[in-house]
């Protein structure tokens, strides 16, 4: 098994072991799966972008058996479909008190909070932080965000930041493709 790192950098053996009882990976989603940036077009109509590395490190861990779940204060059409491209099954859109969705999640898959992970990048994921048992958090989160951070991604929301946490958990557990 070769242990050549999918990581930028040394990662913190504390990190690793957090990572390893990982078992749900929860994400937000403008900031995190998007850059945080809302276009809206002439009609109306919101438009968003995802990174395709983000959504092949999505499935690689869902395929690994580590499913991934989305949890937005925002609700939109754009993200539903991305959503279901990418075969994510909890999915809470428009969630104003995040901590429920994350309590009718651990209910519905049987997993418990503090073995799940949030990715967040704004104050309004910090309750999620406080609710499971590893934080994670773009570069370009908010200073308060990434301070209470397990671990801060080296990319930014929208850019690639979810592949690099993804390969990170496939790594500690031991599941990244290099190691068999």
């Amino acid at each position: 098994m070769s242990a050549e790192s999918p990581l930028p950098g040394t990662v913190a053996e504390s990190v690793l072991a957090k990572a390893r009882r990982v078992r749900l990976l929860i994400l937000d989603v403008d900031g995190v799966l998007t850059d945080g940036r809302l276009y809206y077009g002439a009609q109306g109509a919101e438009r968003k972008a995802f990174h395709v590395q983000d959504g092949s490190a999505i499935k690689a861990l869902a395929a690994a058996g580590v499913p991934v779940a989305l949890i937005s204060g925002r609700a939109s059409a754009g993200v539903r479909r991305r959503a279901d491209e990418l075969g994510l099954r909890h999915v809470y859109l428009g969630e104003e008190t995040k901590t429920v969705a994350l309590a009718d999640l651990a209910a519905r898959t049987h997993i418990e909070p503090e073995r799940m992970a949030h990715v967040g990048d704004d104050l309004a994921d910090l309750p999620l932080f406080e609710g499971v048992g590893m934080a994670f958090s773009v570069a370009d989160a908010h200073p308060v965000v990434r301070t209470r951070a397990d671990y801060v991604a080296s990319l930014g929301g929208g850019r690639g930041a979810v592949r690099e946490i993804c390969d990170l958990l496939l790594f500690a557990q031991g599941k990244w493709p290099r190691q068999r």
